[in-house]
């Protein structure tokens, strides 16, 4: 069990019961029974998922960013959960072993990975040749805000992750 109470989607009240009656109905993962904590974290995790949901990335691309970024940051509840969820976005299980060592056989798979991960050890003081090397990839500057929108939100799991020991409840990921 994690560090923090989990919140059982049976009992939950008020907008937490909302949540998991609405947008998370049948998703009661572990980590949003933990997040279900507070109302506000659970809606910062929804909002920044569901305007993603709706970026011109599309899903296999920002689940690359996921993964590349959570195994950086060494969480495996995210390398497992979006190891089976990239799977469900088109990503054989090879790229997705790929996208956690941040190396892609894909020229365009690997440029997202390549500059996430350039954001994240660089603390987001990426180096103009970075940000050329991605638009000569084929991005713009849409697609840049669209990686450090999902980079954040990562990085946002994997640190509550982190913090809250949270229990894996997906199968493992495979090792890299």
């Amino acid at each position: 069990m994690g560090r923090l109470k989990t919140i059982d989607p049976a009992t939950a009240q008020g907008p937490v019961k909302e949540i998991f009656d609405g947008p998370l109905q049948g998703k009661h993962l572990n980590i949003f029974k933990a997040l279900g904590n507070s109302p506000a974290a659970l809606n910062t995790y929804l909002g920044i998922a569901g305007a993603l949901s709706e970026a011109s990335l599309n899903a296999a691309e920002r689940e690359v960013i996921q993964l590349a970024i959570g195994e950086a940051n060494g969480c495996d509840y995210c390398t497992a959960a979006h190891t089976k969820i990239a799977q469900g976005a088109g990503l054989t299980e090879e790229q997705t072993i790929e996208a956690r060592r941040g190396s892609l056989s894909d020229d365009r798979l690997n440029a997202i990975a390549q500059f996430a991960l350039a954001i994240h050890e660089k603390k987001g003081f990426v180096s103009d040749e970075d940000v050329n090397s991605f638009k000569e990839a084929g991005f713009d500057d849409g697609h840049i805000a669209e990686v450090v929108a999902t980079y954040a939100l990562a990085v946002f799991t994997n640190y509550f992750n982190h913090v809250n020991e949270t229990e894996v409840d997906f199968p493992a990921a495979a090792a890299v």
